[in-house]
């Protein structure tokens, strides 16, 4: 019986238009996989997936894309990622498309779960992080970068002195004409409605970190790049909430205020301390409670052939 050959368009035949491409794939593609957390391991969550190699000769026609799939399938999927299972990946598909392509890219997106305690009582909760790794092997130079979003709450320190400019008028206007005034009396003001008559306002802020670290690191480092954003910006969004909790959040954002500037400056200062960041990118983006827009700071390391200071709502 005679063997069924199948065609191959794409090693048979020639482009249409003649021309070198930068990078050629599949995106979108859903797989099961575990991150480190720490000394832990987390649960298997749903990643999306992009993977590409390059075609630099302008006459070939183009890659066979159930290669780079096959690989995926076979190293990544269910497996615990590393930057060394990340390295092996991409030697593959550099194996599997050797005398096309000599360079190549993937790209995980999936959340970082993490369990965070309560500020006072003994509760806790998940919180999950949106996390991108991303790995691109050149010739000989690998790329590792690692992006992460921490969420937290930001308090406008303007509206804070405009806030304790009101409360002030308001004492005035009440106790302005007294001769005296008993400690009993203004604290029984401070309590009420009346006396507490402005707020500052606050809202949900995001902090998107991208950094390039060793591509020969044991681990991502992600759960200590949450822990030390978080700790530079001191009021991380919470989980559980039981009222002491609550009480203490309010407490923090009342002592802690600051503008996209301060915030951008704070996780700088800290990014610049860590000898495993090589490079970074920082996005700091507070969702105006006042405004229908956003105020943003962006940073970047400011290394020669570093990170673009672009502040595009794309990552690079």
């Amino acid at each position: 019986m005679s063997t069924r050959v199948m065609p191959d368009v794409a090693s048979d035949s020639r482009p249409s238009a003649r021309g070198a491409l930068n990078w050629v794939g599949m995106s979108h593609i859903e797989l099961p996989l575990r991150l480190t957390l720490g000394a832990q391991v987390s649960e298997t969550s749903t990643a999306f997936v992009q993977a590409y190699v390059n075609v630099p000769d302008a006459d070939c026609k183009g890659i066979h894309m159930s290669r780079l799939y096959v690989a995926l399938n076979s190293k990544l999927a269910g497996q615990t990622v590393t930057p060394a299972l990340l390295q092996e990946l991409l030697g593959e598909f550099r194996r599997s498309h050797a005398e096309i392509s000599d360079a190549a890219f993937v790209e995980i997106r999936t959340a970082l779960p993490l369990q965070r305690r309560a500020l006072k009582s003994d509760n806790t909760g998940w919180k999950a992080y949106p996390v991108t790794l991303r790995m691109t092997q050149r010739g000989t130079h690998t790329q590792l970068e690692c992006l992460l979003d921490v969420s937290y709450s930001s308090t406008c320190p303007c509206s804070a002195a405009l806030a304790r400019q009101l409360i002030q008028e308001g004492f005035s206007a009440r106790f302005g004409g007294a001769d005296e005034v008993s400690a009993e009396q203004v604290l029984q003001w401070l309590g009420s409605v009346e006396g507490i008559r402005a707020t500052p306002h606050s809202q949900r802020s995001v902090a998107q970190v991208e950094v390039s670290i060793d591509p020969n690191s044991d681990d991502f480092g992600l759960v200590g790049l949450a822990d030390l954003v978080e700790n530079a910006l001191g009021t991380p969004v919470q989980t559980a909430v039981k009222r002491e909790d609550e009480q203490e959040f309010a407490l923090l954002n009342g002592q802690n205020l600051m503008f996209c500037e301060d915030a951008a400056r704070r996780v700088s200062e800290v990014l610049h301390q860590r000898s495993d960041v090589l490079d970074f990118w920082l996005r700091v983006n507070h969702l105006e409670s006042l405004h229908p827009h956003d105020a943003v700071a962006v940073v970047t390391k400011g290394i020669v052939g570093g990170y673009s200071d672009a502040p595009g709502m794309g990552r690079h």
